[in-house]
């Protein structure tokens, strides 16, 4: 290495590749943050995609960028990068307001034309005195001429030898943070496995990245990240909809049915049914319906049939799907219904992040129809939340909604793969746990008010069971007043029981603080970390995150009366609020919201908690 690099020692680093969707950013960003992994750094990832499919190339709209935060105590992908890849002028621009002071940027000399300036609207042909990033260390590499010249005695054409640049900016980033690429290599190698050529091509370009860095003498700073001891197991780099899909299959695993998916392709959610459909070695039985009602009605047919029964969609998808999830509440059976919420209403923003279908989980059906909401808070607990889900699901006997939203689902963290004799039995509600012998549709523990399940086709237990309101006894069809009145009140009352079934709700930080800092879902990481700032300092605040929002926790009203002030953080216009509002009255509520499509940053997120705490 040149004896005018720096290195540097640092807990934590935030990097982020940018450039056209068809830059192959995104591979870049996985392949570093997977071996950053494996080096024993913790890692939080944010994939952040364009709206379009393919943006005119070189334009601000087409610009794709995939964040990670690398270290050792990592909550979230981080705030301002301290490493900027930038493959074109347009990447320089989306991100130059994210840049830390002293930053590295990495740059494609060769996009950087005049011609690739003014597709990115610059005014001059001086883009970072324009920007006015005078601080930051620029490294001007013409990367796409060194890959087109490291592939010259390569069998392929110029487009193919281009689509490789990605590789050789992976290999200079690799440099920069003292990486063996030996691991890259082999991941790379797995890859391409059918493509040899294009698999020793994308090994020729890496080694040259990393050895330009290496043999140039360049004034930059170099970066050397701790390493984490982290505890001994088997670990792998995983998005929050893959681990989705691991925790169906573990729940069914472990509660003795088969998971049926009926779903229909939505952004972000469709990686859930692209992994599940994989997993026929598993006995997943997987249905691509022709659209969002067909795939909910045909998951509510296999929950009949006695199946573990999901759908999985996105805000727009849930809105279609409503009719048939008060089917399953007026049914009583259990259903699994994932939302991976994106921006919104409507089409929105599919590729961009928000919790704005909390209240539509809540209450989006017709009639009085109360159900199980539940909400992940990272990547990795994505696993967790939907064993949960299921678990609820099968033991109650009644449809919940798991929660996610587009910043887990596609970022990715290291995930230490759990034993599943550590987790809690699943013991469906089914016929096999009732001892009368006069069962019938209605048949319900008055304990929990869950109904004795049966698959459709069980000898001696032949039914039927629909939309209409039945009779509290006989689980015959009834118009009457007074039954309604009841069944309306067991079905919210057996929601209401499941609090005595849950974990109760933690309290972090600093308990005997006066203000208390309540999150929900994905934006945990972020309020975790802003909560560890303050409390460092002189402003000490309490922290509580929900996963379980209905029910919530039983011991949720004697936390939240314990504070003189409480702040609800969330990525919509208040709906955790109002609904925390609803069920305790007179709570000393301050709102933080935010939605603009991306996640909270912890500097915004420090800076209003201390306005707050000062009065």
């Amino acid at each position: 290495m040149s004896d005018q690099v720096q290195i540097k020692d640092v807990q934590d680093i935030v990097i982020r590749f940018s450039g056209d969707s068809g830059d192959g950013m995104q591979l870049s960003g996985t392949l570093f943050s997977s071996l950053s992994a494996i080096l024993g750094n913790q890692i939080a990832t944010f994939p952040d995609f364009p709206a379009e499919i393919r943006a005119p190339q070189g334009t601000l709209s087409g610009v794709s960028g995939y964040q990670m935060q690398v270290g050792k105590s990592v909550y979230n992908s981080g705030g301002k990068s301290d490493v900027l890849i930038a493959m074109n002028p347009a990447a320089l621009k989306v991100n130059a307001k994210h840049l830390k002071p002293n930053s590295v940027i990495i740059i494609d000399t060769d996009s950087f034309a005049k011609r690739d300036l003014e597709k990115a609207d610059f005014k001059t042909e001086a883009p970072f005195v324009e920007l006015s990033l005078t601080t930051q260390q620029i490294v001007a590499v013409p990367i796409s001429t060194l890959t087109k010249e490291s592939l010259s005695d390569f069998d392929l054409d110029m487009k193919s030898k281009i689509r490789c640049k990605n590789m050789f900016a992976l290999g200079l980033v690799c440099w920069l943070f003292n990486r063996p690429i030996d691991v890259v290599n082999e991941m790379l190698s797995n890859k391409f496995s059918k493509k040899p050529i294009l698999a020793q091509a994308n090994l020729t370009v890496l080694a040259n990245g990393y050895n330009y860095g290496q043999n140039r003498d360049m004034t930059v700073t170099s970066y050397r990240i701790e390493s984490l001891n982290m505890e001994k197991g088997f670990y792998m780099d995983v998005n929050g909809n893959t681990a989705t899909a691991y925790g169906l299959i573990a729940a069914a695993e472990k509660s003795g049915l088969q998971l049926f998916l009926g779903s229909y392709p939505i952004t972000p959610a469709t990686d859930i049914l692209h992994e599940l459909v994989k997993r026929k070695d598993l006995g997943v039985k997987v249905i691509q319906a022709e659209d969002e009602i067909a795939g909910v009605c045909t998951a509510i047919g296999a929950s009949f049939a006695g199946d573990l029964a999901v759908t999985t969609t996105s805000g727009p998808g849930l809105a279609l799907k409503g009719e048939a999830i008060g089917l399953a509440v007026m049914a009583e059976l259990p259903l699994v219904v994932v939302d991976v919420q994106r921006g919104g209403p409507s089409t929105g923003l599919p590729t961009k992040t928000e919790q704005t279908d909390l209240r539509q989980a809540l209450y989006g059906r017709n009639g009085e129809s109360p159900i199980v909401v539940i909400a992940a808070s990272s990547p990795t607990n994505c696993f967790d939340s939907a064993y949960w889900a299921s678990k609820l699901a099968l033991e109650h006997i009644t449809p919940v909604i798991l929660l996610t939203d587009s910043y887990i689902a596609n970022g990715a963290s290291a995930w230490k793969i759990p034993n599943l004799k550590n987790y809690p039995q699943i013991i469906p509600h089914t016929i096999d746990q009732y001892s009368g012998s006069d069962w019938n549709v209605a048949t319900r523990d008055e304990s929990t008010f869950a109904r004795y399940w049966a698959a459709a086709g069980t000898e001696g237990y032949t039914h039927r069971i629909g939309g209409l309101e039945r009779d509290y006894k006989t689980g015959a069809i009834s118009t009457d007043p007074d039954n309604h009145q009841k069944m309306v009140d067991t079905r919210k009352e057996k929601i209401a029981r499941i609090a005595n079934f849950i974990p109760e709700q933690t309290v972090l930080g600093e308990e005997s603080a006066d203000t208390l800092i309540i999150g929900w879902g994905g934006t945990y990481g972020h309020l975790r970390e802003a909560v560890e700032l303050m409390n460092r300092g002189s402003k000490k605040v309490a922290f509580t995150h929900f996963t379980f929002i209905s029910p919530l926790p039983k011991n949720t009203g004697d936390i939240l009366r314990k504070y003189k002030k409480i702040i609800v953080a969330e990525q919509n216009n208040g709906q955790f609020a109002g609904y925390l509002s609803e069920q305790f009255s007179n709570l000393p509520i301050v709102k933080y919201n935010v939605v603009n499509g991306q996640p909270f940053t912890v500097s915004e997120l420090t800076d209003f908690f201390t306005k707050e705490i000062e009065g």
